[in-house]
């Protein structure tokens, strides 16, 4: 009878078979499920909540969100964010700070006060919500009065002078944060033109 010849190849496939049969087997004694996990704790969270279409307020790409709220009226919260597979730009993909937009509603360490720090002061303190935005409009109005310029007189080539149209102020620069939404910048955008603001940039950009 001719002697069966075996290759090193087989013997290794056969060695790494036994043992991995092995391990499996001394897993499932142990009382491990090794069938795939279905993703449950996913799906409860997201049952029987309302779904919002929303953009990434990160930066301009605009991929879409899906946020899903559950509760009504107080008690209405947001308990999910993910991309939405519908998206023609992203297809349902969101990079990683696109991924984390959740935390920046609910986050522990978001501050829910104004915090006003005083010229020369070395500590925080708060200060009411009405009173800084008085302050701010106060002190926009000041900057603004201060530096606005109507008309510039320009020296043509030829000697004579021309009245240039200006209506900016360069005291004053906006801006604007990567969690704005598109409906705040709208506004902001015609607040900022409006005052004549001429340096406009968003963080987002920087």
């Amino acid at each position: 009878m001719a002697e069966a010849v075996i290759s090193r190849r087989t013997v290794l496939k056969r060695g790494l078979g036994t043992a991995a049969g092995t391990a499996l087997g001394g897993l499932a004694a142990l009382g491990t499920d090794l069938r795939p996990a279905q993703a449950r704790a996913a799906t409860l969270k997201i049952a029987d909540t309302r779904q919002y279409p929303s953009v990434c307020p990160y930066c301009a790409v605009g991929c879409d969100t899906v946020v899903h709220v559950s509760g009504e009226g107080e008690n209405k919260r947001i308990v999910n964010i993910e991309g939405d597979v519908r998206s023609p730009v992203s297809g349902g993909n969101l990079c990683p700070k696109g991924a984390a937009t959740y935390q920046l509603h609910i986050n522990p360490n978001r501050l829910e006060q104004v915090l006003h720090r005083a010229p020369g002061a070395t500590s925080w303190e708060v200060m009411d919500l009405e009173t800084a935005m008085d302050r701010v409009a106060e002190l926009t109005k000041q900057a603004r009065d201060e530096t606005f310029v109507e008309t510039e007189t320009v020296t043509n080539p030829d000697g004579t002078t021309t009245e240039k149209l200006l209506n900016h102020s360069l005291g004053i620069f906006s801006l604007g944060g990567a969690t704005m939404d598109n409906e705040w910048n709208h506004i902001q955008q015609k607040l900022m033109r409006g005052l004549g603001v001429v340096a406009i940039e968003n963080q987002a950009r920087i």
